[in-house]
């Protein structure tokens, strides 16, 4: 029988407990018997402490809160005989719950939103920068690099010593029928639209400075930065454009139309009357002109260098020539960058799904590596990183040296875990997006790292938390509770609704017998954190 691997045996040592499997412990008796089933105390007072208009000190209030919690049973009851809870759509929909929860648990937020907000604070000013990109083959071994490193190195020696970056660029880059240099100019960069190392590396260069090589899953750059402008947020405009659907315009006629207009405009007429009658944009000439909101960067250049010099709404600007004719823009709204809460969630979503994930996710991984005791032997590593050298880490001939390596290349949780079986892993999982060998395993690496973390801290989940079994609880129960309430009652006319829920409770009486521990009821304080403020 094949060995087991020695990282899943760690991780799996411990069974996992189930999402509702914890002992009722002595001091958690029952409050109420509801169709059948003990309620054990603690999770009333979970639900009740939880409800702001609910005062456990006050008879009245706790007695309607048990008349409420006790009709909240039993129509849990009713769902249940209904096998409401049995529906591929009820299942599912409590598996996503579990998982975003235990996710949820398995996190540092704190780390996570300082993370999203170092990106968001880039975004303050945008960078324009140069690029001069010598590329590279997907799947580069160390020893494919060379050559092109070579070749990315001279040139930037060359801007070193005094050479023109841009006569360089263009000496190097046009005319290649091989592709083997590119050079561009980029505008207006926004966190997150760059390759990770480029971006990390643009949005901390200095105005003029040149930076080079830097390498990413692209190739060797030679950066070089331009201009940093202040993020002037978004504009939304309306415009009349004077063009001609003709390959060869009339400029001169064009212009002296589009100065008609204008001279129009300046003596009083209106904006959307002179689109309808003038504007040759189809797509905008039924709408009064107005454009959807835009950024830096997202419009022709002349176009959007007029469109953010206006100053006041209502202001408009003299004919405007693009390569689409001329212009006439009127500005209607200025909004200012959008702040951090807009862009949070959007910023969240792209860091997780990419190599930013590390970003994102270091600080949690940090902590779980200290928690378990994480060492890192980095001997056995720069091994590996040699066989990287020669080899992709997907390759046969990769695994069939890796496998026979068996130094210690990490420790963790009081076990060693050789090259081996991480290189066993990475053969199982290779997830990555990387086009460097050494980049590549780099990232599998980290991601080991993490699932070992993980699965152990996971394992320990719900002995960690015990509000996880009541929020699964109170999830669950929610609903089943919405499902058959919205059959029963909601789904019929408002008007009906009352009688139907008042007929519903008198069935759900004759049908669920509750027996009310009133013992336990009358002594709720003594079951209560001393820390809760009900």
């Amino acid at each position: 029988m094949k060995r087991r691997l020695l990282w899943v045996a760690l991780c799996c040592a411990m069974p996992l407990s189930g999402a509702f499997a914890q002992k009722k412990a002595a001091d958690d008796p029952t409050i109420m018997t509801v169709a059948g089933k003990d309620i054990p105390v603690s999770e009333f007072l979970f639900i009740a402490q939880k409800d702001s208009g609910v005062d456990l000190n006050n008879k009245k209030s706790l007695d309607d809160f048990v008349t409420l919690f006790k009709h909240f049973k039993q129509k849990v009851a009713d769902a249940e005989a209904a096998q409401y809870d049995q529906t591929e759509n009820f299942r599912n929909e409590l598996r996503d719950y579990e998982l975003q929860l235990r996710a949820g648990f398995l996190s540092d937020k704190r780390g996570e939103a300082e993370a999203i907000r170092t990106v968001y604070n880039r975004g303050k000013m945008l960078p324009s920068f140069s690029d001069i990109v010598f590329p590279l083959p997907e799947k580069t071994v160390s020893k494919d690099t060379v050559a092109v490193y070579r070749r990315a190195k001279a040139a930037y020696d060359r801007i070193s010593r005094g050479e023109n970056y841009d006569k360089v660029a263009r000496e190097l880059a046009p005319g290649r029928d091989d592709d083997s240099v590119f050079f561009d100019h980029v505008e207006y960069i926004y966190p997150l639209q760059l390759m990770k190392s480029l971006e990390n590396t643009v949005f901390n260069m200095k105005v003029g400075q040149i930076v080079g090589p830097v390498r990413s899953p692209a190739g060797y750059h030679i950066l070089r930065l331009d201009q940093l402008t202040p993020n002037p947020g978004r504009r939304r405009v309306a415009h009349i454009l004077i063009g001609s659907d003709e390959d060869h315009q009339d400029t001169v006629a064009l212009l002296r139309r589009a100065n008609e207009v204008y001279d129009l405009l300046k003596k009083g007429e209106s904006f959307s009357s002179l689109v309808n009658t003038y504007s040759t944009d189809g797509r905008t000439r039924n709408s009064g002109g107005i454009l959807p909101y835009f950024s830096l960067g997202e419009m022709v250049r002349p176009f959007e260098e007029a469109a953010f010099a206006l100053k006041d709404t209502g202001d408009f600007t003299r004919p405007v020539r693009t390569r689409f004719g001329y212009h006439i823009i009127k500005l209607l709204d200025k909004r200012p960058m959008p702040p951090y809460e807009e862009m949070e969630k959007s910023y969240y979503t792209t860091m997780r799904q990419g190599d930013r994930n590390f970003e994102l996710f270091k600080t949690y991984d940090d902590m779980m590596k200290q928690k378990y005791g994480y060492v890192f032997y980095p001997e056995a590593y720069e091994e590996l990183q040699r066989l990287c050298d020669n080899y992709f880490p997907t390759d046969s001939d990769f695994h069939k040296q890796a496998r026979q390596m068996h130094k210690t290349l990490l420790r963790i949780h009081d076990t060693d875990i050789p090259q081996s079986e991480f290189a066993e892993y990475l053969r199982l999982y290779p997830f990555s997006t990387k086009t460097y060998s050494g980049d590549f395993m780099s990232e599998v690496y980290q991601l080991f790292v993490r699932d070992i973390t993980n699965n152990l801290e996971r394992r320990e989940l719900d002995a960690n938390h015990p509000e996880l079994e009541k929020l699964m609880k109170e999830y669950r129960d929610g609903i089943l509770l919405f499902n058959i309430s919205n059959e029963r009652v909601w789904s019929h006319p408002v008007e009906e609704q009352a009688k139907l829920e008042a007929d519903w409770l008198k069935e759900l009486d004759r049908k669920y017998a509750v027996k009310i521990n009133r013992k336990v009821l009358s002594n709720l304080k003594q079951y209560i954190a001393p820390t809760s403020k009900k």
